[in-house]
Formats: C-alpha cells, sequence, structure tokens
C-alpha cells in the first residue's frame, strides 16, 4: 500500500511538459475576473456573529486610518515619530491587554506601522517604490502581521460575550518572502504565504473536539520538524499571496497563474482543502481570489491607498479570524483526533446499507489530489477503529473512502450521475459473479456531503452552496459540482506499483474484463478509463487489476446521457470522440481507445520513477496527448492514429530502458 509520504510523487501522466505554461493556460480558461462579494464567502454564517466581527474590522480600519492620516507633508522625521507612537499608544490603552498569541510591544507595533505606511502612503517615502515587488513584500507582511495583533486586542467596549464572538485564529504572515518551500515538487518562489496560528483558548478540556484540529493534515505533522514561522512550507501554508509592480491586466493574469502554480503544492499537501484563497498585489492594489474544483474568481479591486480600499481589505483579513473552518476552505469532517494521534473522517450516508453518519478512522492515504482544478478526487484507506485500539494491529484497514466534487444534475434525487447510486447498482448487478470478485470496489454507502446554512439547515455541500448566491449569480452557466464521499470495500494500491510490463498486461486485461461485465450485466459504460482509475490488487495467486471511479459512469439505457456532448475523462487518455465533444454515441471502443493511449503513455514516460526516461520529452509527438485545448489533443491523436506506420513514431519513443520494452512495443503495434 502506498503511503501518504510517498503518494505526492506524480507521474509523467499528470504532468505538463511546462508547468508554468499550464498554469497559465488553467488561469486563462478558469478566471472569472471582477466578481463582486468574492471576500463576503469568508463572512460568519451566523449574523449576529458576523455584526460583531464587521464591528472589529471597522475599529482597527479606523486605528490605521489614524495612524495614515499623521503622514502629512512637511512632517519631518522625528515629528512623525512622536506622531505615529502617541496614536499607537493612545490606541493600544483603548484595547485589551495582549491575548495568548500577542507578544509585540508598543514598540514593534511602531515598527511595523513604519513599514506598512510607506505602502499606504505613497510619496511618503522617496525611497519607496510601489512599482517595486521587493519594496512591496515587508509592507504587506506587516500590515497583515499588524491587524492580526489587533485581532487578539479588541476594544474595551466592544468585548466578545460569547465563544462564537472570539477569533479562532490569527491569520499571519511567514516572516520570509520571495522564498522557495521545501515542500514543492520544483522551486518556484513564493512571494508571500499566510498561516493560521490557532488561539489556545479554542483547545477545551477534551482536546478531540478542538475547534481548529482541521487545520492540521498529514504532510503537515510530517513537516513540522521543519516548519517554522520563517520559511513558507506547503503543508501548513493557509493562503498564497502574488505581488506584482502594476495592477496591468498583463501582470495580474501573472499573478494569477502564479496563484495557480503554488495552489497545485497546497493541494497535494493538505488533503483535507476544499478551496483555497489567494491574494494578488498589482502595486497599491489587491484582489481576493478563491480557487474552486472548476473556477479562479478573482474581487474587484481593492486600493490600499484609499480609506475604502483598506476597510474592505482589512474586513476581508479579520473575517477569516472568525469564521468556520468550511468558509477557509477547510473540510470540518476530517479532523486531527489528538487523542488518538489519527485523523477522523466523517462520512453522512443517503445510499447503502450504512448508519446515516459514520466516522472512521484513518490509516492511509493512497490517493492525492494532483490537480489546482477537476475533481480533486483523494482515496483514504480508513478502520472503524483507531489503529491503536485494533487488536489486529498490522491491518491496514480494509474500507476505502472515496472523496471527489464531481459535476451534479440538480438535486441528489434527481441527479443521474450520482456515484453512489451507480457504484450501488454495480454491486447489486455484479453480486454472485465470482469470476469478477476483487476486480471493483463493492459500495457500502455514502453520498453528498452536508454544510450549515445561515439558518442552520443542513444542505447539500455544493459549489453553490460555499459561495453563496450573490456570487453564483454572477457566473453564468458555470457547471454545478458537489462534494461526494462514498465508503467501499476492495482496496488496491495505484498503477505505478506494478514491477514489470508483464504486470501492466496483465492488470489491463483483468481491467477491461471487468468494464465489459459491468456493461453486459449493468448496463452501466464507465467512460473515464485512465491511469489514475486503474488500481493493482496482490493475493497469493499473483498480480490482478481493479477498476474504479465510476463518477464519469453513465446509465447507458439512458438515450440523452449516451449522446451528451460533455467531455469526460483524463485527457492523456480520452478518445478522439470524446476531446470532440460531438453527438457520436459513446460506446465501448472509446474506452477501448484509451486503453491504447495507457499503453503508449506508459511505455513511452513509464510509471514511476525507476521507469521514467532519462531526456526531454517535451517535444515529443504525443506530448501534445496531454494539451489542454481539446480540439488541439483531438488533432494530435487523428495524426497519430491515422495509420500504423505513422503510429509506429509514437512507439518509437517508448523508453529504451524498460525491460521487456520491445516485446511490448509489438505488442502495442498489433
Amino acid at each position: 500500500m502506498e503511503s501518504s509520504s510517498s503518494s505526492s510523487y506524480s507521474s509523467a501522466s499528470t504532468q505538463s511538459p511546462d508547468r508554468f505554461a499550464e498554469s497559465k493556460a488553467l488561469a486563462a480558461h478558469y478566471l472569472k475576473d471582477n466578481i463582486d462579494g468574492v471576500q463576503a464567502i469568508a463572512e460568519h454564517s451566523d449574523q449576529t456573529t458576523q455584526q460583531f466581527v464587521t464591528k472589529q474590522a471597522e475599529s482597527i480600519a479606523e486605528f490605521i486610518d489614524e495612524l495614515v492620516q499623521r503622514v502629512k507633508p512637511g512632517l519631518d522625521k522625528a515629528e512623525l515619530e512622536n506622531e505615529l507612537k502617541a496614536t499607537i499608544a493612545a490606541q493600544l490603552n483603548r484595547r485589551s491587554p495582549a491575548g495568548l498569541h500577542s507578544e509585540k510591544t508598543e514598540a514593534d507595533m511602531f515598527n511595523s506601522a513604519v513599514r506598512f505606511l510607506k505602502w499606504l502612503c505613497p510619496g511618503s517615502d522617496s525611497t519607496f517604490s510601489k512599482t517595486n515587488e521587493k519594496h512591496i513584500y515587508p509592507c504587506f507582511v506587516e500590515l497583515i502581521n499588524f491587524v492580526a495583533e489587533l485581532v487578539v486586542r479588541p476594544l474595551l467596549d466592544q468585548q466578545p460575550t460569547s465563544f462564537d464572538e472570539k477569533p479562532k485564529r490569527l491569520i499571519r504572515s511567514y516572516i520570509l518572502n520571495n522564498a522557495k518551500s521545501d515542500k514543492a515538487e520544483d522551486k518556484h518562489y513564493i512571494n508571500m504565504a499566510l498561516k493560521c496560528d490557532t488561539l489556545n483558548y479554542t483547545m477545551g478540556d477534551n482536546a478531540e473536539y478542538d475547534e481548529d484540529s482541521y487545520l492540521i493534515s498529514e504532510a503537515c505533522l510530517k513537516a513540522n520538524d521543519e516548519w517554522s514561522d520563517e520559511r513558507p512550507n506547503y503543508p501548513c501554508i493557509f493562503a498564497v499571496v502574488e505581488v506584482q509592480p502594476n495592477s496591468s491586466d498583463a501582470k495580474m493574469q501573472d499573478g494569477f497563474s502564479q496563484l495557480v502554480e503554488h495552489s497545485k503544492d497546497v493541494y497535494r499537501n493538505q488533503h483535507n482543502r476544499h478551496f483555497i484563497w489567494g491574494l494578488v498585489s498589482g502595486g497599491s492594489e489587491v484582489k481576493a481570489c478563491v480557487f474552486g474544483p472548476n473556477f479562479l474568481l478573482a474581487s474587484q479591486f481593492m486600493d490600499v491607498t484609499s480609506t475604502a480600499g483598506r476597510l474592505e481589505l482589512i474586513r476581508f483579513l479579520v473575517n477569516w479570524s472568525f469564521c468556520e473552518p468550511s468558509k477557509l476552505g477547510y473540510d470540518p469532517a476530517i479532523r486531527f483526533n489528538w487523542k488518538y494521534w489519527c485523523f477522523t473522517i466523517d462520512m453522512v450516508n443517503s445510499n447503502g446499507p450504512m448508519p446515516a453518519q459514520t466516522t472512521y478512522y484513518l490509516r492511509e492515504i493512497v490517493v492525492i489530489a494532483e490537480r489546482v482544478f477537476g475533481r480533486h478526487t483523494r482515496c483514504f484507506v480508513v478502520g472503524e477503529q483507531p489503529q491503536s485500539l485494533d487488536e489486529n494491529s498490522d491491518n491496514s484497514g480494509d474500507i476505502l473512502i472515496k472523496d471527489a466534487w464531481p459535476e451534479v444534475s440538480g438535486s441528489a434525487e434527481d441527479d443521474m450521475r450520482d456515484e453512489s447510486k451507480l457504484l450501488e447498482r454495480v454491486s447489486n448487478g455484479l453480486a454472485g459473479r465470482s469470476e469478477f470478485n476483487g476486480l471493483y470496489p463493492k459500495f457500502l454507502g455514502g453520498g453528498r456531503m452536508q454544510i450549515q446554512n445561515a439558518h442552520g439547515d443542513s444542505v447539500d455541500e455544493t459549489t453553490r452552496t460555499v459561495l453563496g448566491e450573490t456570487v453564483w449569480a454572477q457566473l453564468g452557466d458555470l457547471p454545478l459540482r458537489a462534494h461526494m464521499r462514498i465508503a467501499m470495500s476492495g482496496v488496491g494500491e495505484p498503477l505505478k506499483t506494478i514491477k514489470s510490463i508483464y504486470e501492466l498486461v496483465v492488470v489491463i486485461y483483468d481491467v477491461m474484463r471487468c468494464h465489459m461485465g459491468i456493461l453486459k450485466h449493468c448496463q452501466i459504460l464507465h467512460r473515464d478509463i485512465s491511469e489514475a482509475n486503474i488500481l493493482v490488487r496482490r493475493d497469493n495467486a499473483g498480480v490482478h487489476g481493479m477498476l474504479i471511479d465510476f463518477d464519469h459512469s453513465i446509465d447507458i439505457t439512458d438515450e440523452g446521457y449516451v449522446k451528451r456532448t460533455e467531455r469526460t475523462g483524463t485527457r492523456p487518455f480520452m478518445s478522439i470522440n470524446n476531446l470532440e465533444g460531438e453527438l457520436t454515441k459513446r460506446t465501448a471502443l472509446d474506452d477501448w481507445e484509451g486503453i491504447i493511449y495507457i499503453f503508449c503513455w506508459l511505455g513511452t514516460f513509464g510509471w514511476n520513477r525507476a521507469t521514467q526516461p532519462s531526456g526531454s520529452v517535451s517535444k515529443m509527438a504525443i506530448a501534445s496527448w496531454n494539451d489542454y485545448d481539446e480540439m488541439m489533443n483531438a488533432n494530435s491523436k487523428r495524426r497519430d492514429m491515422d495509420s500504423s506506420r505513422i503510429f509506429t513514431e509514437i512507439t518509437k519513443g517508448f523508453n529504451p530502458n524498460i525491460p521487456h520494452i520491445s516485446a511490448f512495443k509489438k505488442f502495442v503495434n498489433g
């Protein structure tokens, strides 16, 4: 079984030859700019609590406005210092004493203010340039940390009267900026990164109910020995900030692209993130950004040199300190249990024999989210009790939980694409057919996850309920996605764990035998044959394949769905018909075509580090099979599949260092 520590390896099938070029293409495709209400996504659901939070933010903004007003033309340095120190002292005397997470003195606050006022007050310092990124970094850092300090020091006449009115965390910046993270797949610099500092009073007597236990990821625990307040670390980063020298369209697009680039590593390292926040600054103008399964939303500009712009930014930062975990993009149904030192995962069951809600204990993470956009599929091996209490402690768990955000059609009751319903149908249709045992996962239960709305009612967790009606109304025909979690029995290993070409062929044979059995006995067409959806299972009889992931599957008796023009699947393995989105009926032949692409892709790029090619592959014809443009991708495959003579040009690129590759090449060429 693959451990979470090694699961961060991404095979060639999920890598673009030019990773940043892909990030730019993704940003351009998914960006919806100048959306009203983006910052409001982070508001607390309870209106009374949010009113209190808004007052806190307004008082902080008024304080900073006072400091800005002290910066006057002609005031010498000594006079300015005295003005600022007096203002800070007066304000801090009006506020609560420093809290548990406060170590800053008045002198520290003064030094912070001096730095960020250079950014907020153009022309106040002749050595400062608001078009110089390196000048802006420390100013932005100090502003964010200054706001955090005031969040924990509320005005004496605005003290919280309930637990909800207390900040749950402080949003602070890492000390180092324009730095590299040790947990990145490559070494791109992060302009700035933000982290959540949990406030100690949230722990309570029973640590199992720690309010902010959702902030911890397994990767964050493993990185703890290396992690500090100084260097950003992807397992623990809350949000990334990109700074550009100005707010031109080109520079802002560069900033969005950089956010996409870094967000890949956040998703890869944090298994409990649904969506990710970010900030892009173009000179003195800042945009709030939020990433989801099929969107990148950017707010209107917040100009920090204006009173209104500062208030908007400060209110946004303060909201982050008070809101529920789901508003931060974390999954509150995945928490760290301090008592048993393991993660728990809650299941909501709307289909199948399981109870309505079940809590499982994480044993292992076997599939991680590799992309910024898409279904964000993750798979967890779990047990019904903590491993420390399991009498058979060597058992790694025999239940697999799949967590994903697929496209859905309306309500859960009417959704024809509900994977939990399709998998239940597969399990029932193949029951008693022993020849397929172990070749598919057996359904235990699951369905759509739930969140609470502003009225305290449980509703389906969808992109619409996460974003809210104000934002959703601006997104046009954006497809709806829902948070699905499914429990199933039957655990396998990723395809990259095969040990030879022989095992690859055996595994694919089993998978397609199962594929055709499901089609025949259950009338369900899989429609997403890809490397990621094929697992390897080993027993005393040898190696076997397992077909998983039915969230693109369809009921072939429903003609409307068979002829849909939607494109489904993983780009390198999608059929030409699928890529072109034609009304031509989708059949099993589309999935068989995907098998040809899998053989060619793995023969060229390998399936793990040991079988990867040593030279550059970006100029090989097969690299275009991963082209983000569907029509260009389809045209490339039409070209390469046009004749056996042309097709052999693809197989000539098979990695000669893979054992028995010559025999495999003959097999693929037919």
